[in-house]
């Protein structure tokens, strides 16, 4: 078996893949990866214990940002 990662550009394809999927010659599998936010949950909820400030806050949400209008 070979596994490939494939982005689906337009909508006509995801149907016949799909129909292919229905004639049992291919699986789908659906991967659902971190979101920035759940990264950025994991990491705050690692640290330990202290106050986080207004400021520390207010540093990551820019940088979230930032990174997300980069693309």
């Amino acid at each position: 078996m070979e596994t490939i990662r494939i982005d689906i550009l337009n909508p006509k394809a995801k149907k016949l893949l799909k129909n292919l999927a229905d004639l049992n010659l291919i699986k789908i599998n659906v991967e659902r990866g971190k979101s920035d936010f759940s990264f950025l949950l994991e990491k705050i909820r690692n640290k330990p214990y202290e106050d986080i400030s207004l400021e520390d806050i207010t540093r990551e949400v820019e940088e979230v940002r930032s990174s997300r209008y980069e693309k």
